[in-house]
């Protein structure tokens, strides 16, 4: 069973998704807030696998409160797939850098949110790679990137990893890694995650982000 929690400023929105996810075999929904600070407080009572946030609250946000959920060690096994309203939206990239597993827009179908749902909760980012540079690509053209905390495991990659880490970056699956490389499809996947670990990050989406933060890669020129 997963455990989905809900948070919306606007009350129909939430209602009409929990009535959604609540006719879904295999999800449960543990509760709603409406504010960032309601779904900290949510979240730390509840622990549920999977936190459908809205960005734009009055209040403490839903960046801020992805921030504080997924710093916290207490929450931050939580899983936060953002709602927004604009596919390219700053705030979005803002949450990627503080941990979320992905993001739909709101009038994504209702389909489209069960699987989104499921795919967060089994670990994986909803984001495809090749999504994820073209959104960090767009928001860097636009907007400097602020000097980026060192990750501390930088220094402990191989040669093999950055070139796997540029790979990534640019939206290779693991199989296009490979053939690259000249690579086993294994070696690939351990080397990924590998780089997960020493960079001390949860998922692709943040291997695509921090490569461009530190100038492992370079947006494209248009």
């Amino acid at each position: 069973m997963i455990r989905v929690a809900v948070v919306d400023d606007e009350a129909l929105v939430r209602r009409g998704l929990m009535v959604l996810l609540r006719l879904e075999p295999g999800l449960d929904v543990v509760g709603e807030a409406e504010d960032g600070a309601a779904a900290i407080a949510l979240v730390r009572r509840e622990h549920p696998d999977v936190v459908l946030m809205d960005i734009r609250m009055p209040g403490t946000d839903g960046l801020a409160a992805t921030r504080a959920l997924l710093a916290d060690p207490d929450t931050a096994a939580t899983r936060v797939l953002i709602l927004t309203t604009f596919d390219l939206d700053e705030y979005v990239f803002g949450a990627i850098r503080a941990g979320a597993s992905g993001f739909l827009p709101k009038d994504t179908t209702p389909e489209e949110l069960l699987t989104a749902i499921r795919v967060v909760a089994a670990g994986d980012s909803l984001l495809a790679p090749k999504a994820t540079r073209r959104l960090i690509e767009e928001f860097v053209r636009q907007s400097p990137v602020p000097e980026p905390v060192r990750p501390p495991g930088l220094d402990l990659l191989t040669d093999r990893e950055i070139e796997v880490w540029r790979c990534v970056a640019r939206g290779h699956a693991n199989t296009e890694i490979a053939d690259e490389l000249v690579i086993s499809y294994a070696t690939a996947k351990s080397h990924v995650s590998s780089l997960l670990a020493k960079l001390q990050v949860r998922d692709r989406a943040q291997l695509v982000m921090l490569a461009y933060e530190h100038g492992v890669v370079t947006p494209t020129v248009e």
